[in-house]
């Protein structure tokens, strides 16, 4: 019978290899299961059962570990449950794992007017304010996620086109769309910039972005929080306020689920409620 820990072994190098994970995310799988493993002290893939499952799930719960977090921890459990099914590996049906029901989602979001203030923040004057002018308007065109941005080459954006591929989670080629306003920012920043032989687009880190766009964010008065990723809510929005359709935006944000895609229908589901209140039946008595 084949250990758990030479199991293990292979699942993290078949989520590498087969289904194209990256490195951070076979290391976090191999960390989940690994707390699994050591408190269950099984040495054999038939010794999951419900009742241990069950406890570990207490034990996680216990733990002050919150919710989302025990549910990557319970995904972890169950793909390699899966993984096991597939190869025929005596164990607990993956299907019995249900995962711990989330509260819903809050959409931090933008209003027009606080989007435009931002955008138009930095100074155009010197090449740091035409890099975060470009940085920002890319973030509202294309719906990129931080490390994707910092990992664009200059060679890989073809402005004249307004379109290129990214590589994005789970090893995903999606195609983006640049935006009139954000291929004047990203030519009037690369027209400036004098490190021109460094083959990265935006040579910065995420945690340098996410200042930089929580202080434009202040000096244009905007008092909520706003990081890369309420930008990345922007653009999902801004499509869908204007008549796009949810399967188009689940491509261009680049989600494998069109569930994840749906927490922006709440929003404007709700828009649409307002609407109604505000114009229809004002004339009945």
């Amino acid at each position: 019978m084949t250990s758990v820990e030479k199991l293990k072994k292979e699942f993290l190098e078949y989520l590498e290899i087969e289904k194209g994970r990256s490195v951070k995310t076979v290391e976090n799988y191999d960390r989940y299961l690994k707390r699994f493993f050591e408190f269950s002290k099984i040495s054999s893939a038939d010794g999951i059962d419900e009742d241990i499952v069950r406890k570990y799930r207490l034990y996680l719960n216990r733990a002050n570990l919150d919710k989302p977090t025990q549910n990557y921890y319970i995904i972890a459990l169950r793909m390699f449950l899966k993984y096991l099914s597939r190869r025929n590996v005596k164990s607990l049906d993956a299907e019995k794992l249900e995962l711990a029901k989330l509260p819903e989602r809050e959409l931090d979001l933008l209003g027009a007017e606080d989007l435009e203030r931002l955008l138009n923040a930095p100074e155009s004057s010197s090449e740091h304010g035409l890099r975060d002018k470009a940085i920002l308007e890319m973030f509202f065109s294309t719906g990129l996620r931080i490390s994707e941005l910092c990992g664009l080459n200059q060679d890989a954006i073809n402005l004249k086109r307004g379109e290129f591929s990214v590589r994005g989670k789970g090893g995903k080629v999606r195609v983006v769309f640049v935006s009139e306003s954000a291929k004047k920012a990203v030519a009037a920043y690369i027209d400036k910039r004098k490190d021109v032989d460094s083959e990265s687009l935006f040579p910065v880190t995420p945690r340098s972005i996410e200042r930089m766009v929580k202080k434009y964010a202040i000096k244009a008065g905007i008092t909520k929080k706003v990081t890369p990723h309420v930008l990345r809510h922007a653009f999902a929005t801004d499509l869908l306020q204007n008549g796009a359709d949810l399967r188009s935006v689940q491509a261009m944000l680049g989600h494998a689920n069109i569930s994840t895609t749906q927490i922006y229908t709440h929003f404007t589901d709700k828009q649409l409620q307002e609407v109604h209140k505000a114009f229809h039946g004002k004339r009945r008595k």
